[in-house]
């Protein structure tokens, strides 16, 4: 059986495992084991799914109650999104730049959480806001959501295990050495300055791949995979070896023309939590790293 030929029927997801799994003697069990083996259901939700009775058959469909409404958990504010993928059980939206994802309970900004639950209430949809990762406030890119159970506990699962591949484009000062390719630096907080971090001999492990980089007159263009997801990881591994990005004046960066560290994040991969599809999102340049293309290759 295909996991792809799944349907929604409300709040229920409706899957066909089969004759063999449908006619079995104790197909309770049987669907429980082909859950989780072959569905690669989370065991954790199958256990709060059989304690809810949120598990049934309707004929040779087996039901699960995998879309239950749930409380936003976060004021809907309304404001411009650009959705750049979506289906029940995932989201992948577009951060501006000068955005919070979440909020930091020091001030009422308006976040991407907050403009996510008010994308929810429009589609008459009662979910829970549950991002998957993060960017820095400065950094643009695609923020990944699970809008169900399933999906935040496999999506969790594929993050900590390094299965989501995050693809990011920045200019830097100088020219990057051809043979600088990895660097593997561990990041720790800085005690000496509350925002900043730092590369730490006790830090956490922080790994950033260079794929290419692309030396202009006045900067160079990098692309970078981050291996590890540490708080401001791709800007302190550049600025410990010497290329901070363009306008990233917290880590040793020059003013950059468009006001903030020149970062944004192209390219998000991730397997589907359901059907196990590699989908690939990808999220345009902003009209300001354009513009600062444009400068450094003048």
């Amino acid at each position: 059986m295909s996991l792809n030929h799944w349907l929604r029927r409300g709040e229920w997801l409706e899957l066909a495992p089969g004759k063999k799994i449908a006619s079995a003697e104790d197909r309770e069990a049987a669907a429980a084991a082909w859950l989780l083996n072959e569905a690669g259901m989370p065991e954790k939700l199958l256990g709060q799914l059989k304690a809810s009775k949120g598990i049934e058959w309707k004929g040779d469909r087996l039901r699960l109650a995998l879309f239950a409404a749930r409380k936003a958990g976060i004021e809907p504010i309304w404001m411009d999104l650009t959705v750049l993928y979506e289906d029940d059980f995932c989201l992948v939206v577009h951060k501006p730049a000068g955005m919070k994802v979440h909020p930091d309970g020091h001030s009422d900004e308006i976040t991407l959480d907050h403009a996510v639950a008010a994308h929810y209430q429009m589609k008459g949809e009662e979910i829970a806001v549950r991002h998957i990762h993060r960017l820095d406030q400065h950094t643009t890119g695609p923020v990944l959501y699970a809008k169900n159970d399933w999906a935040q506990l496999v999506l969790d699962k594929e993050m900590s295990g390094k299965r989501i591949s995050r693809i990011y484009a920045a200019f830097v000062e100088g020219r990057i050495p051809a043979d600088l390719k990895v660097i593997d630096l561990p990041i720790g907080k800085d005690r000496h300055h509350k925002q900043r971090r730092r590369v730490s001999p006790g830090g956490q492990s922080a790994v950033t791949r260079i794929l290419h980089a692309e030396a202009g007159n006045q900067a160079s263009l990098v692309y970078l995979e981050l291996e590890t997801g540490r708080t401001h990881q791709i800007r302190v591994h550049l600025s410990h070896v010497g290329h901070p990005l363009l306008g990233d004046a917290l880590y040793g960066g020059s003013i950059s023309a468009i006001g903030r560290q020149a970062l944004h994040g192209e390219r998000l991969s991730f397997a589907h939590p359901l059907t196990r599809e590699q989908i690939e999102v990808s999220d345009p340049w902003p009209e300001d790293m354009e513009r600062l293309k444009a400068l450094v290759r003048a």
